[in-house]
């Protein structure tokens, strides 16, 4: 859940010219399980993949994207979506439960190390090579990022001056702070030893954050920079000068004994295909019309030739 919010720019510009987008929480508890795969290599083989989600909208739609792909490849999937948070997810993937996961490389990278201070792409995929389990290991990463922000009103911002997270710091003692139930524990040492910031109060909002602070039960909150809600509720993400959000590259995580050489191959076409704006557009259709994940995966598949 680290990103930088200089993405978020052209995340936000992008959603301007499409309309709206939609977006969710980086990485609940509800658990799956599974047999492990067995290796494999060359074309797809016989043993099944399994193909996980996190329990937000987006990572639905990328899980959906992944597994309609693998299918069209001849390979046998299994679907467990909408499972939980990454202090969930990620051990299904080292034992094998699950194959293959949608992650996001910078989110991942601070799970795996809270002070890792890398913020390109290039510098978290190497750093985040080093810390994988052996189990594991991360294939290409897409253009495309969903990036963290921390978000507050027009009416906030132009109160107290706020144009970066750095500017918090003179009010945070007095606001209440959003996010996921999980943000606190991930980001309240960051934010204080990197920014000086310590806020009133953490509350545990999840994918009503943006809702939330639109009615002021909290001040500031961590949104989503595909979330159709900056702009619907006229949101204003704060600059992050130190890079506490670094990176959010979405990126396939698998394990290795269970994902051969057509699952690799066929998740690393979806990377070289998948953008910042064509993530956003996808978003838009499934948190603002509604439309079906599946659908909506579908139909980029086809439109990239990938179906």
């Amino acid at each position: 859940m680290r990103r930088i919010i200089t993405t978020a720019a052209v995340a936000l510009t992008a959603v301007l010219s499409l309309g709206a987008c939609g977006g969710g929480d980086p990485l609940s508890d509800t658990g799956a399980s599974a047999a492990p795969n067995s290796t494999g290599s060359g074309s797809a083989a016989a043993a099944k993949v399994v193909v996980g989600s996190a329990n937000f909208p987006e990572n639905v739609l990328l899980a959906s994207i992944y597994s309609q792909a693998l299918q069209a490849k001849g390979v046998q999937v299994e679907e467990k979506f909408n499972i939980g948070s990454r202090e969930v997810i990620y051990d299904q993937v080292k034992n094998g439960a699950l194959t293959v996961l949608p992650e996001y490389n910078g989110g991942l990278l601070s799970f795996l190390d809270p002070k890792s201070t890398a913020a390109s792409k290039d510098d978290v995929n190497t750093e985040l090579k080093s810390k994988l389990a052996s189990e594991l290991e991360i294939l290409d990463s897409s253009p495309a990022e969903d990036n963290d922000s921390l978000s507050v009103t027009k009416d906030t911002a132009t109160k107290y001056s706020l144009t970066t997270i750095e500017d918090l710091a003179k009010v945070a003692k007095d606001f209440a702070v959003g996010g996921p139930p999980e943000f606190k524990k991930r980001r309240e040492a960051q934010f204080k030893d990197v920014y000086g910031l310590t806020f009133k109060e953490w509350k545990p909002t999840g994918d009503t954050t943006a809702d939330a602070i639109k009615s002021g039960a909290v001040q500031v909150g961590n949104v989503f920079t595909t979330d159709p809600k900056i702009l619907i509720n006229g949101l204003v993400p704060l600059q992050d000068p130190k890079s506490v959000f670094s990176a959010q590259n979405v990126t396939p995580l698998v394990n290795k004994a269970g994902a051969n050489d057509t699952v690799r191959t066929t998740l690393n076409a979806i990377s070289a295909k998948l953008d910042t704006a064509g993530l956003v557009d996808m978003m838009k259709r499934v948190a603002v019309d509604k439309d079906d994940p599946p659908a909506v995966a579908k139909d980029w598949l086809t439109k990239n030739g990938l179906a």
